[in-house]
């Protein structure tokens, strides 16, 4: 048996992937800290409930907090909030800085670390894809559908590769006694881009085709019209890297786009993030995941025409319904 890891971790967001990574940490034995919000009290008296395709588990007692200032020093802040809320991480992380933790964003989207670049130094900037299926199903109380992997890497403003950092290991090392299927990545950057081959088509077309995952791959006209803006977003993304560092060999494989739809055609039927926000009449991360992989292929002259359709679709969408909110 692996000895108790000496590291202490704050969940800023306890959501289904902060509750999902945040109760796994916690249920090893990892000293764990939750910060929420609307499910406070319920978390807080009733604990943190996980339906898991993995074995089922309840945390009875879990170190809950509605107010930042009150948890301890930590030596790691993982923030799981929606990229939609990264706004108020100027005043939520400042509290927790004084111990210099290494500050890793479990959030989908490009270009969302350099947002802590007045907060956090760069070299202790890292982020972690989650390539999961969960959803939040009430106060408390989380449900793993499909997956579950985190990606970890280092952030670098340059968008350059970085090696593998002792920090970095070590909390691979506190995930992997979760038990929580962990890689790490020298390269961030197209890691990001990797993610977006499948939330660009997925999370946006679920929205304005108002669909699941299973019926777009059921029907031939939806499931080719995610495969050609896989095919797009593949090409922006190896344009970038060839743009960025010509003398290095970043490429996205040619045969993740088959890889992906055949994932996605084998997945349980899964009702996206994004869908279940615009559902629930919450703001959608339409600049984290289709404006900021916009704009940097517009930077760099690569054309993008359906994403650019795509995004603003999904931005009238977002913005129509946020008119409507009382």
């Amino acid at each position: 048996m692996s000895s108790p890891s000496p590291r202490r971790y704050a969940i800023i967001g306890t959501g289904a992937i902060g509750g999902f990574y945040g109760g796994c940490l916690q249920r090893a034995g990892i000293d764990t800290h939750f910060l929420l919000h609307s499910d406070y009290n319920q978390v807080r008296q009733q604990g943190l409930r996980v339906d898991s395709i993995d074995g089922d588990f309840v945390l009875s007692q879990v170190n809950a907090y509605d107010q930042v200032a009150a948890m301890p020093p930590v030596d790691v802040v993982i923030v799981a909030l929606k990229t939609t809320q990264n706004a108020l991480l100027s005043t939520l992380l400042p509290p927790l800085l004084a111990s210099n933790p290494a500050v890793v964003l479990l959030q989908n989207g490009l270009d969302i670390e350099s947002a802590l670049a007045d907060l956090v130094p760069p070299e202790r900037i890292f982020a972690g894809l989650c390539f999961i299926c969960a959803n939040k199903i009430g106060p408390g109380h989380i449900r793993h559908l499909d997956y579950g992997e985190v990606v970890l890497g280092a952030y670098s403003p340059q968008g350059q590769p970085q090696g593998i950092s002792p920090t970095l290991e070590q909390i691979a090392a506190d995930f992997r006694q979760a038990q929580i299927p962990v890689k790490l990545t020298p390269d961030l950057l197209m890691t990001r881009w990797r993610k977006l081959v499948w939330n660009i088509p997925f999370n946006s077309l679920s929205v304005v085709l108002d669909a699941t995952t299973d019926q777009m791959m059921a029907n031939p006209h939806s499931r080719a019209l995610a495969e050609s803006l896989m095919t797009e977003v593949v090409t922006a993304a190896n344009t970038l890297a060839q743009t960025l560092s010509p003398n290095q060999d970043r490429a996205l494989p040619e045969t993740l786009i088959a890889t992906m739809l055949n994932q996605t055609a084998g997945m349980k039927p899964y009702r996206t993030s994004m869908k279940i926000d615009y559902d629930e009449g919450r703001p959608l991360e339409v600049e984290a995941i289709l404006g900021n992989p916009l704009r940097a292929a517009q930077r760099a002259g690569i054309p993008t025409p359906q994403i650019q359709m795509l995004y603003q679709q999904v931005a009238f969408l977002n913005q129509r319904q946020a008119a409507q909110q009382p």
